[in-house]
């Protein structure tokens, strides 16, 4: 009798038999997908931090050593340039924000027929390149009434204007992706209950719903102004594209020096930006005392 299949809890095809090999399969499965995670976290740490590496180590060879950063802070031009781009960078922002926020929550509301076209808009930047944007900005706004070409403040206009283009792919799809996580037909009647108007209820409760998307688009929006090229110099912008440019034609290591310093500087900023974005309870939160 002992040596007969199994009864009752003990048999193979018993509920506790099969609870057990499911906790092995279970034990197994998350151990090889940790492995596989581990493996692809590694490789994409170091396809992001071996270029900076190299980076480091080259701008190190100047001699004597730090030479290289030394001469970059005593360069006025590369701050000046950085924080023009920078300035330029937050106002493209917040006009790209005052576009795209009130026309994806417009369409998604009322009019959802018009989405296609609206993405097909967006996308534009993408198919029309930046050297043919500029050349018709200077092509239209260079002769009369407008002659924005003839000033400091039309050229950095054209320049905003441009941005604000380039920024729709990235700025729309971020918007859009905060507009589907939150049920926006509720929330408008909600606010209208209350007796809110329809810019009251964009500015107070669709805003406030949207800020890590906005934060997403305002992220690839200022690293793309910052790094933009094509646009700034046919413009004559004194931004820091042209500068790094222009620098890497004259000194050797220099530009990997700026290279690496505005790195930073451009994640510092963003980072400013995403506290700055963050609600007033988690502010509070990692203040001494805050949650009292």
């Amino acid at each position: 009798m002992s040596g007969g299949p199994g009864i009752g809890l003990q048999a193979p095809g018993s509920i506790a038999a099969l609870q057990g090999r499911n906790v092995v399969r279970a034990r197994r499965g998350p151990s090889l997908a940790r492995v596989v995670s581990w493996i692809v976290f590694i490789l994409a740490m170091l396809y992001f931090f071996v270029p900076l590496i190299a980076t480091l180590e080259f701008s190190l060879r100047a001699k004597p050593y730090g030479a290289a950063y030394a001469n970059t802070l005593k360069d006025a031009e590369f701050f000046s340039s950085l924080f023009y781009s920078f300035t330029i960078g937050v106002i493209t922002i917040i006009v790209s924000t005052l576009i795209i926020v009130p026309t994806a929550y417009w369409v998604r509301l009322r009019l959802p027929r018009l989405r296609p076209v609206v993405e097909f808009v967006t996308l534009m930047p993408f198919v029309i390149p930046p050297v043919i944007l500029v050349f018709g900005l200077i092509r239209s706004y260079s002769g009369s009434p407008f002659r924005l070409t003839e000033t400091d403040i039309g050229g950095d206009v054209l320049l905003i204007a441009a941005y604000t283009v380039l920024s729709f792919p990235y700025m729309y799809r971020a918007v859009d992706s905060g507009l589907r996580a939150i049920d926006v037909k509720s929330l408008t009647e909600a606010g209208q209950s209350l007796g809110s108007g329809p810019l009251r209820v964009l500015w107070s409760v669709i805003f406030p719903n949207l800020r890590v998307a906005l934060l997403s688009g305002a992220f690839l929006t200022l690293a793309i102004v910052i790094g933009e090229y094509t646009i700034a110099v046919y413009l004559s912008a004194p931004a820091f594209g042209p500068y790094l440019s222009h620098l890497g034609q004259n000194a050797s290591y220099e530009p990997a020096a700026v290279s690496l310093i505005s790195f930073f500087l451009t994640w510092a900023a963003m980072g400013v930006i995403a506290f700055l974005g963050r609600s007033p309870q988690s502010r509070g939160r990692l203040q001494p005392g805050g949650g009292h």
